[in-house]
């Protein structure tokens, strides 16, 4: 069972890639700022300081 869900997990990733890719390189570009937006948001303070602002 557990490896069934890891393919189905992974076939989702390759979707979400997929999708990523099929888009137009300034849609990319709002993706990836979203992204790391969530990331920094999630990112405890004393961690935060060590990467490197945009």
């Amino acid at each position: 069972m557990v490896a069934a869900e890891e393919r189905s997990d992974e076939m989702e990733g390759l979707r979400l890639i997929r999708a990523f890719l099929s888009l137009p390189p300034d849609k990319r570009a709002e993706v990836i700022a979203f992204v790391e937006e969530l990331a920094r948001a999630h990112v405890p303070p004393e961690e935060g300081a060590k990467v490197s602002p945009r």
